[in-house]
């Protein structure tokens, strides 16, 4: 194995031809039949992980959140009232935290901000209405844009749907204030097409927040003076209440008629 004619200092070289055959030995060769559990493994793991397995996992999620909803009946809160062993700074940021997880479920908001006015008053009920509305619209922008946003961005193709991205996608925060101040969108649905949208997270959180105040403000305090509705305060937040639906349905009436006119 060492080559007598090459020696220094009383140390010997192994040839190159015997080093190579020792290395050729001492290495294993791979084992050819994990080969396949790895190709199938990858295989699997791109399809669970591909856009449309992700936009049905969102969907089964909503939905089983709807049917929870529907079976646990929050709207008892109105009735039966938050239960005694919850009670200051915790009761309201629980209600906030249901609030949020509630509007997921879409649990309609007029809902949920009579029931924190009937049951922490005006002020705190409207601290408790309007966490619970930031932290639902994050988490359904979180949802929709880590589960959504790949499969659906390739099926914006009309019209009015690549404008609407674009002007989510350009004027984020300036689009989605002016969606929270007008009565007439579905709180859901704005949601989503800003999470399938390129908008950011933090314009998106300082335009819920800051555009929610007036309309979840009226239905707090008409939740808070429910039980005294000749009140100066109930009736000025059912004019709050009123005056911006009446204003929606006539701009929505107008537009639509404007369209056929086209």
């Amino acid at each position: 194995m060492l080559d007598a004619t090459t020696r220094s200092g009383g140390t010997a070289a192994a040839s190159p031809r015997a080093a190579a055959a020792d290395l050729a030995v001492a290495v294993p060769t791979a084992a050819p039949a994990l080969a396949p559990a790895t190709g199938l493994a990858a295989r699997c793991a791109r399809v669970l992980l591909s856009p449309w397995s992700r936009l049905s996992l969102l969907v089964v999620l909503l939905a089983s959140a709807a049917a929870a909803m529907l079976v646990l009946e929050p709207q008892r809160l109105l009735t039966d009232g938050w239960p005694d062993r919850l009670g200051g700074a915790a009761a309201v940021l629980a209600y906030a935290v249901a609030y949020g997880v509630c509007t997921v479920a879409f649990v309609p908001r007029p809902l949920l901000n009579l029931a924190a006015g009937a049951l922490f008053g005006s002020q705190l009920g409207l601290a408790a209405a309007l966490g619970g509305t930031v932290l639902g619209a994050g988490l359904a922008f979180c949802l929709g844009r880590a589960l959504g946003q790949e499969a659906l961005r390739p099926l914006l193709r009309g019209r009015w749907l690549r404008a609407a991205d674009d002007q989510l996608s350009r004027h984020g925060f300036r689009s989605m204030l002016a969606a929270r101040l007008f009565p007439g969108i579905p709180f859901a649905a704005s949601n989503y097409c800003a999470a399938v949208s390129r908008m950011g997270l933090l314009p998106f959180l300082l335009a819920t927040a800051l555009g929610s105040v007036p309309n979840t403000a009226a239905y707090v305090v008409a939740g808070a003076r429910a039980s005294t509705p000749t009140s100066p305060a109930f009736l000025i937040a059912l004019a709050c209440i009123a005056v911006p639906g009446l204003a929606g349905a006539a701009v929505a009436w107008r537009k639509r008629h404007g369209l056929r006119g086209r």
